[in-house]
């Protein structure tokens, strides 16, 4: 691990970090950068990944001081001003604590089913806090892969990231394509398919937690904000849920509706 010193925002070692404003560019070079430093410590501690570098402040630099001397010794360590790091990235929202690292290789739609008996499959979630808050809850409740159709937001996106905690970094993830006929392949390799929506017509979920269904080989498909699931995608579930509310709301964000989903489920799977 070598440790460097950085005195000047615009220096050409830091010129990675400019991509925190053009994440497609970002992306088509086989990179992406996470902030803060409980997400970038879970970064250090991933076998999976590849980090090109860190770009620290002193104070997170004694931070992580164990997890970097443990970490591998090509990472480069970036330490400069907050000042600095400003000027590097053109923001400052960063926390003191950023890396740069290469985007692991794109698993399987077949590999990861190959391997996973509980899954969440997300129809076109555009918005990066949500898909990293379905992230965080599948982490937390025993969720082995997530699927995304075209149209999701990249996982690989700083704000998804951080939004996660780190869970990102850690929760197989796979593209849901063709779609919506990838629906169909995990029909025919044994999961059941249980659609989340508000519809009074749907089971509500505290009914179906105790059929064997739910403790079964089962995807919970979640859809896009606002619209909710297309027409397609809920023709072929298996089962449609609903979270029964009281008042005038018929409906959750998604963030909630799938902890609270995944989190009966993950009871009732447990049990």
């Amino acid at each position: 691990m070598a440790t460097i010193r950085i005195d000047d925002g615009h220096d050409a070692r830091l010129s990675g970090y400019a991509g925190v404003h053009e994440p497609a560019s970002l992306r088509e070079s086989g990179l992406f950068i996470a902030e803060g430093r409980f997400v970038v410590r879970r970064l250090l501690e991933s076998p999976r990944i590849n980090i090109r570098s860190l770009l620290v402040n002193d104070a997170a630099l004694k931070g992580l001081g164990d997890v970097l001397d443990r970490a591998a010794t090509n990472v480069t360590v970036f330490v400069a001003s907050p000042d600095v790091i400003t000027a590097a990235t053109g923001f400052n929202l960063h926390r003191g604590c950023l890396a740069l690292a290469e985007r692991p290789a794109e698993l399987s739609l077949e590999g990861v089913l190959s391997t996973s008996r509980f899954v969440a499959v997300l129809e076109r979630v555009v918005d990066p806090d949500n898909i990293g808050s379905v992230f965080r809850s599948a982490e937390a409740f025993g969720v082995e892969a997530v699927l995304l159709s075209p149209g999701c937001c990249d996982p690989f996106y700083r704000k998804a990231i951080r939004t996660s905690s780190g869970a990102l970094l850690v929760v197989p993830f796979a593209a849901a394509s063709p779609w919506p006929h990838a629906l169909d392949r995990l029909r025919d390799v044994g999961f059941s398919i249980a659609a989340m929506t508000p519809h009074g017509a749907a089971v509500g979920i505290g009914d179906f937690v105790g059929t064997a269904a739910a403790r079964g080989r089962l995807a919970v498909l979640l859809g896009t904000e606002g619209d909710g699931l297309t027409a397609d995608a809920l023709a072929r579930a298996d089962i449609r849920l609903r979270i029964p509310m009281s008042g005038a709301l018929d409906s959750l964000n998604i963030a909630t509706a799938a902890g609270i989903a995944l989190h009966r489920l993950h009871e009732a799977r447990q049990s």
